[in-house]
């Protein structure tokens, strides 16, 4: 399943807007991850989301989100950079709660109360952090609150995820709108309208829809045009040396003792699920140049 995203630009009313499929590397992130039905869910949109905000950012930037709340979730995380390539975990992957309606309840796994945290490396000496309340813990009209709120950029986003009952993602994507000054309100309120009666994301892509025919649904008779179009990956940026850097934080009598009691250290990447294996004299040379 091909992934990928377009992003366009309105000729007038300054506005901007994103739509992707993610299907492939969505379903490719929950078989990894072994996640049930909801729990797939919430990594699809949370995924979709990175995708769709790293597309926001300039070369070499990256954009780090974490969903925390007070369901059995816990948490979401995920890490997204310019180029598309997206990686992210949940707390509990074996989460399925029953239907809400016809839908998997996102917002019950997430939990109703927590936080969203955006973290971006933009290249300054210093990442910038912005932290709300959970909106509606459903993933999309949070970051739309995010955007909205802290960044001060309205903004509507879709993101929805198809999971089938063999558990297989079938259909995962969104879009992202956002309007910059100066505003037409005009031009504003048909977009809301047109976003406000159009079918989810998750129908339109499994009638067959593209990208780019969401954006055309989005945008109506508003002239647009398609500027870019990216291919989004799942892939982890995880190595050896930045596990090792890991171990190392953990000090001195950290180290000296997992060497003594277990002659050996075993670290798996949240992100990949990779298992790191470090022996006990690759432990002592770790130790020597700590003070």
């Amino acid at each position: 399943m091909e992934n990928y995203m377009v992003r366009a630009l309105a000729r007038k009313g300054s506005i901007r807007a994103l739509a992707c499929d993610t299907t492939g590397l969505v379903n490719d992130a929950c078989r990894l991850h072994g996640t049930f039905p909801t729990a797939s869910a919430a990594l699809g949109r949370a995924l979709t989301g990175g995708v769709l905000m790293g597309a926001l950012l300039k070369t070499r930037q990256r954009v780090g989100l974490k969903f925390e709340g007070n369901g059995p979730l816990k948490k979401i995380v995920v890490e997204a950079e310019s180029n598309g390539t997206v990686r992210g975990f949940v707390g509990e992957p074996q989460v399925d709660l029953p239907l809400k309606g016809d839908k998997l309840d996102v917002a019950g796994a997430l939990g109703r109360a927590g936080f969203l945290t955006v973290i971006k490396d933009l290249g300054l000496k210093e990442a910038y952090k912005g932290m709300v309340r959970l909106y509606t813990s459903e993933i999309a009209e949070d970051l739309a609150f995010y955007l909205t709120e802290s960044e001060q950029i309205p903004s509507a986003v879709g993101l929805g995820v198809y999971v089938e009952p063999d558990g297989a993602v079938s259909a995962a994507g969104g879009f992202l709108v956002q309007s910059f000054p100066p505003a037409d309100e005009e031009i504003i309120d048909e977009l809301i309208a047109r976003i406000e009666k159009m079918p989810s994301i998750t129908e339109l892509l499994r009638s067959g829809k593209d990208p780019e025919q969401v954006l055309e649904m989005i945008f109506g008779k508003i002239p647009f045009d398609i500027l870019e179009r990216q291919v989004p990956v799942f892939r982890c940026s995880c190595s050896r040396e930045r596990i090792e850097r890991v171990l190392i934080s953990l000090g001195r009598e950290e180290i000296t003792a997992l060497a003594a009691e277990q002659g050996s250290a075993d670290v798996t990447c949240e992100f990949c699920r990779k298992i790191y294996h470090f022996d006990r004299e690759e432990l002592e040379q770790m130790i020597a140049p700590i003070r």
